[in-house]
Order: C-alpha cells, then sequence, then structure tokens
C-alpha cells in the first residue's frame, strides 16, 4: 500500500507539466511568392515554377528546460527546391530555386490542453536562397570548355548564372505533437516564415541591384514530423 501511495505521488507530481525532449525528421510543404521570378521565366524559356509550393526536409529537436513550465527550447533546420526546364530552340534551359533556413525554436505549450502539446513559438534564425538559371546546347569538350571561358571575345552559346540571397528570419509557428507510447511523437504544425534582409548577388559575390522586393524568403509552411526520445505531455 505505502508502495502505491508513493507511485501514485509521483506521477501525480511528474504530470504537472510537460518533460522530456527529443529530435527527429520534419518533412514539409512551403508556399513562395514566386511571381516576379515566373514573369521572367516566360521570356527565358525554361517553363514556369509551380504556385502551388514544393517539399522541404529537414530535422528538429526540443527539450523542456523544466524550471520555466511548459517552456522549450530547440533548434530546426530545413531546405528544398523546385525546378523546371524546357528544350526550346536547340537549348537546353533550365531554372532551379532552393530555399533553406533554421535556428533557435523558443515555444510555449498550452497548459489547458492535456496528453498532447499544442504549442506556440518562433523560430529565430537565418536562411538563404539560390537560384541557378541554365542555357545550354549540346556536350561539352575539355578543350573547348577552358577556350570558352578564357576568350573575352567568346561566343559561345551557353550560360549560367547563379543568384543568392541571404537574410534573418523570424518565424511564429504553432506545432501540435502527439505522443506514442511515450517514446515516440508525431507533429503536425505550421508557420510563417519573415525574413529580413534583401541583398541580392549573382556568381561570384557580385552585387545584383534592382531585385524585385517581393523576391524575398517571406513563405508560409505547412510541417509533420515523426519524433524520437521522452515525451510526457
Amino acid at each position: 500500500m505505502i508502495l502505491s501511495c508513493s507511485l501514485f505521488a509521483q506521477d501525480k507530481k511528474y504530470f504537472d507539466a510537460p518533460f522530456g525532449g527529443g529530435g527527429g525528421y520534419t518533412p514539409g510543404w512551403i508556399f513562395v511568392n514566386l511571381d516576379e521570378y515566373n514573369k521572367q521565366l516566360v521570356s527565358f524559356g525554361s517553363g514556369q515554377l509551380s504556385k502551388s509550393g514544393f517539399y522541404t526536409s529537414g530535422g528538429a529537436g526540443f527539450v523542456y528546460i523544466g524550471f520555466v513550465p511548459n517552456l522549450r527550447i530547440g533548434g530546426m533546420g530545413f531546405g528544398g527546391r523546385t525546378s523546371a526546364s524546357s528544350l526550346l530552340d536547340g537549348f537546353e534551359r533550365e531554372t532551379i530555386y532552393q530555399i533553406s533556413g533554421g535556428g533557435l525554436t523558443v515555444e510555449y505549450t498550452l497548459p489547458f490542453i492535456k496528453n498532447i502539446a499544442v504549442s506556440v513559438g518562433s523560430v529565430i534564425g537565418g536562411g538563404s536562397i539560390q537560384v541557378d538559371l541554365y542555357r545550354n546546347k549540346g556536350n561539352y569538350d575539355w578543350q573547348s570548355l577552358w577556350l570558352e571561358v578564357s576568350t573575352a571575345s567568346s561566343s559561345s552559346p551557353n550560360i549560367s548564372r547563379r543568384l543568392s540571397n541571404g537574410f534573418f528570419l523570424l518565424t511564429p509557428m504553432i506545432n501540435i505533437d502527439i505522443p506514442f507510447y511515450r517514446f515516440i511523437s508525431f507533429r503536425l504544425g505550421c508557420g510563417y516564415q519573415l525574413a529580413v534582409g534583401n541583398t541580392w548577388k549573382v556568381d561570384n559575390d557580385k552585387e545584383l541591384s534592382n531585385v524585385p522586393s517581393k523576391l524575398n524568403g517571406n513563405s508560409f509552411f505547412i510541417q509533420s514530423g515523426i519524433f524520437f526520445g521522452f515525451f510526457s505531455f
């Protein structure tokens, strides 16, 4: 009886606030405003990028810090890409858009919801965008490749450009974590990424001016995940 009462008391105290932590894989879907970019792709001829978003993958982890009930800290990172290509006038044309980001996560789990964790918080960190443009005709030869890049008057039809943009990000988000046998948790969540900074570079870090302001890292995303650790919600 004494042992039973002792365990019951410990259990009651143990579940007063969420406890534990873990990490895992977080696939998602991100929606980026590509309208201004797609306007230029019409003349470039590669075809336009999808407006319905694209897949991202990454990882995340967290731990409840204990001395502040319901507060957990952690980190997350993600990356994703979308592309379009076509064959036009004998040229292979392709564009590849990539976005990535990550940082520190700070979340508060709502104390009036039991058995699952409904948490609101934010990611504070940084991210980047990279855009690659290619126009190629035929295959390459070792000698002609070096002649192409070494001759100032080269009239090669092959073109490649890399555009890049780094930014700070602040991402309000909400996550729902559902534990399974205490050691596995499944996540559904969403958030909105706010990007600060719009300095674009081209090729080997040459400044690129007059880029439309709407071409930034601001984006809505949905997220899922499977986490391994110990979870007491």
